[in-house]
């Protein structure tokens, strides 16, 4: 987990112990934009999904989801909301090393805001995620860009922790990237990410024939 962060888990289920949702209840723009790559009936991993707002949106349009977080508040925040929603997820408390990453098990594995990782744990977390797609699977990422320390609107004070084209291209470089965009944008999302903020969005299909360990 972070390096910034002594004990993650005691961080999180402090920051979300709170009767709001610190990051909403809609889903994060990105995702929802490209709702049409997501269809009803695909398996869908959402890691560390917080207090569920996105595994929750995506179960309400009919995929079967997954979702994990390190924070026993913050998921059982999520299992509320979904119960709220008429939502079915399959929640876990888990870090993303302890979490039971299995090859070749999803359609798609939503990644937002996970910029809690150190460069180490970012690596091999990207490498669990490509390994968890099925053939022809997709990675749908939003993180924020080295200029987000600017706006200061959301997002680690870790320089390392945020996104650079090239980081992404690297580390996605063995799958089709059909879309990497970096860009602005006034953030409605909650109160911790919420003002103009600078982003990156990534869509990457996983191609028939690959493996990745």
């Amino acid at each position: 987990m972070a390096k910034g962060f002594s004990n993650p888990r005691a961080t999180w289920d402090s920051r979300f112990s709170t009767a709001d949702y610190i990051f909403g209840t809609e889903p994060n723009a990105w995702l929802a934009t490209h709702a049409g790559l997501l269809k009803p009936g695909m398996r869908v991993l959402a890691v560390a999904d917080g207090e569920g707002r996105n595994s929750v949106w995506m179960a309400r349009r009919g995929l079967e989801v997954d979702a994990f977080d390190i924070s026993p508040v913050g998921v059982d925040k999520a299992r509320k909301l979904a119960q709220a929603s008429g939502a079915q997820v399959n929640f876990q408390v888990c870090s993303v090393e302890d979490f039971a990453w299995k090859v070749g098990e999803y359609d798609a594995v939503v990644a937002v805001f996970i910029q809690f990782a150190d460069p180490d744990t970012r690596a091999a977390l990207f490498r669990r995620m490509k390994s968890a797609l099925k053939p022809d699977g997709l990675i749908l990422l939003q993180g924020y860009t080295p200029k987000q320390l600017e706006y200061k609107t959301g997002g680690p004070p870790n320089l390392d922790h945020l996104y650079t084209e090239a980081l992404l291209r690297e580390a996605f470089g063995d799958m089709d990237i059909a879309e990497l965009r970096l860009y602005e944008d006034l953030l409605t999302e909650g109160s911790q990410h919420s003002g103009q903020s600078a982003l990156v969005g990534l869509v990457a299909r996983k191609a028939f024939g690959c493996h990745f360990r």
